[in-house]
């Protein structure tokens, strides 16, 4: 049976904290609101962005939509590659990769963004797959985006064993309306407390133990 991992981007294999808020606060000051305090907008790293726009700042969803194509302005230029390699995460791939494993993406982040930023730090190559999310945000919640991955991959959870990682309650929702379990890394942007209240399946405190648990996971 093969085993795959599937990997969500931001807050799991990158840290994207500064180039999201910045793109957020870009987007927000065409609306007159200026946010100053980057840390405020962290809740924005890894849902969807027209909920957190909608959720947030109370935006309609017709705002939200327009508020994209601003924080686009600025990712696009610069904010994509203002994101660093979490510690440990390229040892990590590696190993598993050589271990037999398959590695995919699975982000909510557009698709063709996704695949830049791996690029550009060398990291798409222990990759079989990016799933992500299409630009116009209608394949964007997680258990869309796991299932078409799945897909593109030609098979089911009933087919192989399959695995969501990732640090947010979106990635356990999204593994659960799949049949899948969901490791929920502490390391990232979510809370032992959310994990616990989405029912995630195991929760990983560092790097090197999520490489050891999916080492464990990954035996035949």
């Amino acid at each position: 049976m093969n085993h795959i991992i599937l990997f969500d981007l931001d807050g799991t294999l990158t840290d994207p904290k500064e180039g999201i808020t910045k793109s957020v606060q870009h987007a927000l000051q065409a609306y007159g609101i200026d946010e100053p305090d980057l840390d405020k907008l962290c809740p924005f790293i890894g849902p969807p962005l027209s909920d957190s726009f909608k959720e947030y700042y109370g935006f309609s969803e017709a705002q939200a939509r327009e508020a994209i194509d601003h924080f686009h302005e600025y990712f696009t230029k610069q904010g994509m590659f203002e994101n660093k390699v979490y510690p440990g995460i390229r040892e990590m791939l590696a190993r598993l990769k050589d271990a037999g494993l398959t590695l995919a993406v699975a982000t909510s982040k557009p698709e063709p963004f996704a695949i830049q930023i791996l690029e550009h730090f060398d990291l798409l190559s222990y990759f079989t797959l990016v799933g992500g999310a299409d630009m116009e945000e209608i394949r964007v919640r997680k258990g869309d985006v796991i299932a078409y991955t799945l897909d593109h991959l030609g098979t089911t959870p009933e087919e192989s064993k399959v695995i969501m990682v990732g640090d947010r309650k979106h990635d356990i929702i999204g593994a659960h309306e799949n049949q899948l379990p969901c490791a929920a890394v502490l390391y990232g942007y979510g809370s032992r407390e959310e994990f616990t209240e989405n029912g995630a399946d195991y929760q990983i405190e560092t790097v090197e133990e999520l490489g050891d648990f999916l080492m464990k996971w990954g035996e035949v």
